[in-house]
């Protein structure tokens, strides 16, 4: 009796799949428009995290699932899993800027009319001497150091923006001129705080705030430059004078600023906004598979209006962003592969579907849930995300992570075929991490697989609408997922781990922009000081000396990182074969450990 329920069990799972392969009538390019043309209307205005049109898009998808018969996955017996995530900073009520001779203040500025603070300043009072330091910078392998000879320990030191070429990206001082470098500079030399001008505008920078929202580590502010005018005449100097003098010579132009002090005040406070994944699941039946998972997920957020910091690529501009294909296109997919599973007869292992937000902030929604699973994330065997999928063009599809399982290639080939799917000219891409969802499960040893049909010209901009999705081909695209993920759920064994091979130029680690690699994955989104490691690239650096996901690098080459951008800019500054100390905290206990630097 026992073999005869066995036999009529793996009959009804090849019934199934047969029929999923050949029928799949619930996945239609009709139901696929209908629900981008949703997600990318103007009602949702571009779904930005902590935002009502976020909210409504996560009511909509759970709303979906609950038709379909899903059971919750989120909180409290919810579809949601709710999250907190720094949305915007704001000044505080404590915020003063002061020149003082002998003690005596000669002139008080007026908050956003004369200074503002940079987004990323830290919150304290600073009472000191002045000097000047030309552009701010440190370009060693250019031979420029804006701080060569001088003294800047415990004062405030004035700077330029941009560099001696000024805002040209084409200079080779132009990936040195940040705002962020340039505190990591001021702080590295003991400065107490750092102020900046813009020779060419007088007036303070806009309060802009960047997806890391970590402190500068010291007072960071901006200043008019007729005010800072005022303090150079009596000693000699003009702005424009110093900028072509540094231009024409490429020598640095810096000096102390006698009987001159700054009283600063900065206080800048980070708004708080909540917003939440959307989880349901499909149980399996068998008795075997039933506790293992695969997860099948796509990002609903995108960039609101856009604007600076959002990673619109239209960021003067104050408009809608719909993000049809990004990644209204993949939430569709998921909803119909939701309703598919749903209406199948049977299933081996149980199904999470999971809409994820914060994407566009640093993959924040996959890492809240890898880090807080509905199933404990051992039992996750896979993980399908899609991210981009409607703009199918000369059939060609990208498939990423091919490498993280030994199974995915001949699985991806099998059902590349008329008769079962459909025919992609497919392109395999092995490396499992990458600028998407996916990475987040990557990074805890589970086999990944992204798909993605190619940037645009529409990409991150408010031109990304509904109807220039490719509808018939994102139907064609998710007939084939959906057998993949059906071959997935329902054969044993459960596919094997592998670490994949690193691709150049994936994004979302450490080496674009740069000469070298460590060979780390960035983890954002935690409040701390340092820069957390997601993971490492097999092979690289990182990999070979033994750091691992969960590290905390607070320290490289002998410089000190407070967060991302410190790290990024002190990466730039190495050479290929260097060895370097990388300071981290593991487990509550701080280690340095040496590592040589790789060519990108």
């Amino acid at each position: 009796m026992r073999k005869l329920h066995v036999i009529l069990l793996l009959l009804a799972f090849s019934a199934a799949t047969l029929l999923a392969q050949t029928v799949a009538p619930a996945i239609t390019a009709e139901e696929l428009r209908t629900h981008v043309k949703y997600l990318a209307s103007d009602e949702l205005e571009g779904r930005g995290s902590g935002t009502e049109g976020n909210r409504k898009a996560a009511q909509y998808i759970a709303e979906e699932f609950r038709t379909y018969g899903l059971k919750p996955a989120g909180t409290n017996g919810s579809y949601f899993q709710e999250f907190e995530f720094v949305s915007s900073v704001k000044l505080g009520s404590h915020n003063k800027l002061a020149l003082e001779r002998s003690g005596k203040v000669v002139r008080s500025l007026t908050l956003d009319v004369d200074f503002r603070p940079f987004g990323f300043s830290a919150n304290g009072k600073v009472n000191a001497p002045t000097v000047f330091a030309g552009y701010g910078i440190v370009a060693n392998e250019l031979q420029y150091d804006d701080y060569a000879g001088l003294d800047v320990k415990g004062k405030v030191v004035f700077a330029l923006r941009y560099g001696p070429d000024g805002n040209d990206n084409h200079s080779p001082f132009y990936r040195f001129t940040s705002f962020r470098n340039k505190a990591r500079y001021a702080r590295g030399k003991g400065a107490a705080a750092l102020i900046i001008v813009d020779v060419e505008k007088d007036e303070p920078l806009k309060l802009s705030f960047d997806q890391s929202h970590a402190s500068s580590g010291i007072p960071c502010a901006s200043m008019r430059a007729t005010i800072l005018e005022d303090v150079l005449t009596p000693l000699g100097h003009s702005l424009s004078g110093i900028r072509d003098s540094i231009k024409a010579s490429r020598r640095p132009v810096a000096f102390e600023l006698p009987y001159v002090t700054v009283s600063l005040e900065t206080e800048i406070e980070k708004i708080m906004a909540k917003t939440a994944n959307v989880l349901g699941y499909l149980e399996g039946i068998d008795p075997a598979l039933k506790t293992e998972v695969v997860v099948i997920g796509a990002h609903f957020d995108h960039l609101g209006y856009g604007g600076e910091g959002s990673g619109s690529l239209v960021p003067h501009l104050h408009e809608i962003h719909n993000g049809a294909d990004d990644n209204a296109s993949g939430t569709a997919a998921l909803l119909e592969l939701a309703q598919q599973f749903a209406a199948a007869p049977s299933r081996a292992r149980t199904v999470v579907f999971i809409a994820f937000s914060g994407e566009e902030l640093g993959t924040l929604g996959s890492q809240q849930y890898v880090n807080n699973p509905f199933f404990p994330l051992e039992r996750t065997v896979a993980m399908i995300n899609m991210d981009m999928v409607g703009r199918l063009t000369d059939n060609a599809l990208t498939v990423y992570g091919t490498g993280t399982s030994p199974e995915w290639i001949s699985i991806l080939k099998k059902y590349n075929t008329p008769s079962l799917s459909d025919t992609f000219a497919l392109t395999f891409v092995p490396d499992g991490f990458g600028p998407s969802d996916h990475a987040s499960f990557y990074g805890k040893d589970i086999p990944v697989l992204f798909f993605f049909t190619g940037t645009h010209n529409d990409y991150h901009k408010p031109s990304d609408d509904w109807d220039e999705i490719n509808y018939e081909g994102e139907e064609r695209i998710v007939r084939y997922i959906y057998n993949i993920a059906n071959e997935i759920q329902s054969s044993t064994p459960k596919p094997k781990f592998t670490r994949a091979q690193t691709t150049a130029g994936m994004g979302g680690g450490d080496s674009g922009g740069f000469t070298v690699t460590l060979g780390v994955i960035p983890e954002y989104g935690e409040n701390l000081q340092g820069m957390k490691i997601g993971g490492t690239r097999p092979g690289g650096p990182a990999d070979k000396a033994g750091l691992k996901a969960g590290d905390i690098i607070i320290g490289l080459a002998g410089k000190k990182v407070l967060n991302i951008y410190d790290y990024m800019g002190i990466l730039g500054e190495l050479k290929q074969g260097q060895v370097v100390d990388v300071e981290i905290l593991r487990d509550g206990r701080t280690m340095k450990i040496a590592a040589t630097m790789q060519k990108r």
